[in-house]
C-alpha cells in the first residue's frame, strides 16, 4: 500500500482532526515500507486496525465555581490499544485539548510504551478544564466530578492515567483520592501520585531526564557528549524543569526557557539555582517567566520562540508543533546538531523532514519522552510489590529503559553510516504491537 493511498482513507473516517492525521503520516511514512515487506501484517489490516482506537470515552463534567455558578466542561479517555498490556497514558487539562489531540497522542502512547519494553498499552484522556486560573477548592471539585465518571473505565488491570499537561501533583492527588472513595479501594490505578500514597521517586524527573539520556546515548554512539554543549530548550513546565536540571549536571549550558508569554535567554546559560527558582515559580507560586526575568537578569522576549538563539543541542519541550520548518531553517543554520524531544510531537511534518534531509540527530518524541511512562509503569510494579525503590534504583532502571530504547532505533534504524532515529523508533515500536494482535486474531 501507497502512503497517499493509506492517509485518504484514514482521513475520510476521521474528519477535522489535523493533530491525529499528523501523527499517523510521521509513523505511516516509517512503518508502511516495512509492513509491505512482511505480508503477514498486511495480510491482517494490522496498520489499519492500529489506527482505529479500541474505544472513545466522551462525558459530561459539571462543577460549581466558587461564586456558586454551575460550569459545564467535557471529558474523554481514548482507549487506543492494550494489546501488550493495560491502557496506559496521561490526563490533560487545557483549553486546547481536543479529540483530534488526545487521539495523536493515544497513538503515539501505543508504540512509546511499546519501546520501554514494559507491559503497557496506549491511552490518553483529559478535558478542556484550564485549572490555570482556578483555585484548589475549584480545582478539587473539577477533579472529583470527572473522576466521578472516569472512574467506570479505569482500574489497576485495565487503564492506568497520569498526569500530563495541566495535571500535576495537586490534581493527581485530588483525582486519585475520589477514585480511591468511590471504588473503596487501594491500588495503583493512577500514576505520578505523591510519595506519601504510592507515588514512585524520579517520576516528577522521569521525562526530562529521560530525554537528556536519551540525547547522551546518540552523541555517545559518536564519542560525543553533552558537556561543554550549547543548550535551547523550550517550555518551562514538568518536562524543561528537569531536561535543564539534567543538562546542568552533564555539563552541558541552558540557555533558554519559555512559557506561553514568550522566552527568557540567558547567554551565560542559568545555573543550577535558577533553574531551582523557575520549579518553585511555576510549581508553587504559579507565575509566569516574565514576571521573574528581572529578577534573574536575563532578556525576555515576549510572544516569541527560543528556536533563534544559536545552539548545539535543543530540547523542545513545551507542546506539540512548537517547531515549524522556518524555525527548523534557523536552527539548522545556526548550528543545532541534535534535536531530542521533550514534549509530544513538537516538531511538525515538514520540520522533521528538513532535519531528515540535513543527516542531523533527531529523536523522535515516542522514543525521548518514553521515560515518564517507563518510571509510571515502574510505579505500577512497586504499588503491585507493595515497596518502594530508591532514588538511585529507579534512576538506574531509568538510564537502562532509555539505553534499550536507543539499541531499538538503532538496531531498525541504522542506514549506512547514519541513523534514521523516526524509522528505528516506529518500527521498533510496531513490531511488538502487531505481533501481539496476530497472536490474538482478529478482534
Amino acid at each position: 500500500m501507497e502512503l497517499n493511498q493509506f492517509m485518504q482513507g484514514l482521513e475520510r473516517r476521521n474528519p477535522g482532526q489535523p493533530e491525529f492525521h499528523q501523527a499517523v503520516r510521521e509513523f505511516a511514512s516509517k512503518v508502511l515500507p516495512f509492513v509491505n515487506e512482511h505480508p503477514q501484517y498486511a495480510k491482517a489490516s494490522i496498520l489499519e486496525r492500529m489506527t482505529e482506537p479500541d474505544r472513545i470515552v466522551i462525558f459530561r463534567v459539571c462543577w460549581e465555581d466558587d461564586e456558586g455558578s454551575v460550569r459545564v466542561n467535557r471529558g474523554w479517555r481514548v482507549q487506543f490499544n492494550n494489546s501488550i498490556g493495560p491502557y496506559k497514558g496521561g490526563l490533560r487539562f487545557d483549553k486546547s485539548v481536543t479529540l483530534s489531540v488526545l487521539k495523536f497522542l493515544g497513538f503515539e502512547q501505543v508504540f512509546k510504551n511499546s519501546l520501554t519494553t514494559l507491559p503497557m498499552g496506549g491511552a490518553k484522556g483529559g478535558s478542556d478544564f484550564n485549572p490555570k486560573d482556578k483555585s484548589d477548592a475549584e480545582v478539587m471539585r473539577f477533579c472529583q466530578s470527572f473522576m466521578t465518571e472516569l472512574h467506570l473505565h479505569i482500574g489497576e488491570d485495565t487503564d492506568v492515567p497520569a498526569g500530563d499537561i495541566g495535571v500535576g501533583a495537586r490534581e493527581v492527588g485530588y483525582l486519585f483520592g475520589q477514585y480511591k472513595r468511590l471504588r473503596n479501594e487501594f491500588v495503583g490505578a493512577m500514576t505520578g501520585k505523591g510519595l506519601a500514597y504510592g507515588g514512585s521517586l524520579v517520576r516528577t524527573e522521569a521525562t526530562g531526564y529521560g530525554a537528556v539520556y536519551m540525547a547522551r546515548e546518540m552523541l555517545a554512539k559518536r564519542n560525543e557528549s553533552i558537556e561543554g554543549r550549547t543548550c535551547v530548550v523550550s517550555g518551562s513546565g514538568n518536562v524543561a524543569q528537569y531536561a535543564a536540571e539534567k543538562l546542568l549536571e552533564l555539563g552541558g549550558k541552558v540557555v533558554t526557557l519559555s512559557d506561553r508569554g514568550g522566552f527568557l535567554h540567558m547567554p551565560g546559560g542559568f545555573t543550577s539555582e535558577q533553574i531551582a527558582a523557575v520549579i518553585d515559580l511555576k510549581t508553587r507560586q504559579r507565575r509566569s517567566l516574565a514576571d521573574w526575568a528581572a529578577e534573574c537578569g536575563c532578556e525576555h522576549y515576549a510572544g516569541e520562540r527560543p528556536w533563534r538563539v544559536p545552539c548545539e543541542l535543543a530540547f523542545p519541550c513545551a507542546t506539540q508543533n512548537e517547531i515549524e520548518i522556518d524555525d527548523a531553517r534557523t536552527l539548522l543554520k545556526n548550528g543545532c546538531q541534535l534535536v531530542s524531544e521533550g514534549a509530544n510531537m513538537p516538531t511538525d511534518f515538514d520540520a522533521a523532514m528538513l532535519f531528515e534531509e540535513a543527516r542531523i540527530l533527531h529523536a523522535p518524541s515516542k522514543a525521548a519522552n518514553a521515560g515518564g511512562v517507563a518510571i509510571s509503569g515502574l510505579e505500577m510494579t512497586q504499588n503491585s510489590m507493595r515497596l518502594s525503590w530508591t532514588r538511585d534504583e529507579v534512576d538506574q532502571r531509568l538510564q537502562g529503559i532509555m539505553r534499550r530504547i536507543h539499541e531499538q532505533c538503532v538496531e531498525y534504524g541504522s542506514e549506512g553510516d547514519w541513523i534514521d532515529y523516526f524509522k528505528g523508533a516506529n518500527v521498533a515500536g510496531f513490531i511488538k504491537v502487531a505481533d501481539a494482535m496476530l497472536a490474538y486474531g482478529v478482534l
